[in-house]
């Protein structure tokens, strides 16, 4: 009964995909680049803001701090241009995963676990972005020795897969309610199910409903005043958030890639 109902569920997920073949991929690009988009043009609005932080904590003078800036709106607005024009992809998505690097090390996320977890999942998305962007019989890995030519953009659906679920790590609420015990258990569950790709289309599509319910009920910046600190918080977690949605949407667009069970089960 229960292999019924998953075979169910699997044939509407497929009508699913086919209805929005079309459309899916690009939603998906659009999610995944819009914390890069937010935070390239919070860049201009609060140009001195953001120069005088990097300023103060780093004692790096105006003129660094300054470079630090123009590198962060330009890197994050071109970046994003590139990938939704889709050209030169690859660059676009090695240059945002510099940005998020000089980030993490700028704003000191290196030690906030819950946030180094963030963006760790954030370059998962850019993974995923990456391997849908490798060409056939193209590989950015030339030369390398590997078990096959398509064996790059498998790895990368991988290990984009694999650090997509930190987000979901950093919603687990540790406290004895029934509602956070089912919810830890059936996040969980989920999150065991895309890292090792097994009904990957299926779990991806349960957590992009379950984190888009999240991210709208939590990080509704827009019902807090512009003037206050809560407001930018929120509206970075939102963004940051729609971001890994992003890259959940690559999953169910694309497929978990070669190296999962969904794959074996094809041998078996």
């Amino acid at each position: 009964m229960f292999i019924t109902d998953l075979d169910a569920e699997s044939q509407d997920l497929l009508r699913f995909l086919r209805i929005t073949k079309q459309y899916l991929p690009h939603v998906a690009r659009l999610c995944l680049i819009s914390t890069f988009l937010e935070d390239g043009i919070r860049m201009w609005f609060q140009w001195s803001e953001q120069r005088d932080y990097i300023e103060a904590t780093w004692s790096c003078g105006y003129f660094l701090a300054t470079c630090f800036v123009l590198l962060n709106l330009i890197g994050q607005i071109g970046g994003c241009v590139l990938v939704l024009s889709r050209n030169l992809v690859q660059y676009a998505c090695f240059g945002l995963f510099g940005i998020i690097a000089l980030q993490t090390v700028a704003y000191s996320i290196l030690w906030d676990l819950k946030f180094l977890m963030r963006n760790l999942a954030l370059g998962g998305g850019l993974l995923l972005l990456l391997a849908e962007s490798r060409s056939e019989g193209k590989s950015m890995f030339a030369g390398v020795p590997s078990m096959g030519e398509s064996s790059p953009k498998q790895y990368m659906q991988l290990g984009g897969r694999v650090l997509l679920v930190l987000m979901f790590m950093t919603l687990l609420h540790f406290d004895s309610s029934f509602f956070s015990i089912l919810q830890n258990m059936v996040g969980t569950a989920l999150i065991i199910l895309v890292a090792v790709g097994f009904k990957t289309k299926l779990a991806a599509l349960t957590l992009v409903l379950w984190l888009l319910a999240i991210n709208v009920y939590f990080n509704a910046f827009w019902t807090v005043p512009a003037y206050k600190p809560m407001h930018d918080f929120l509206k970075y977690d939102f963004f940051q958030t729609t971001s890994v949605i992003g890259g959940l949407l690559l999953v169910v667009a694309l497929g978990p890639g070669g190296v999962s069970m969904d794959e074996k089960k094809k041998e078996w």
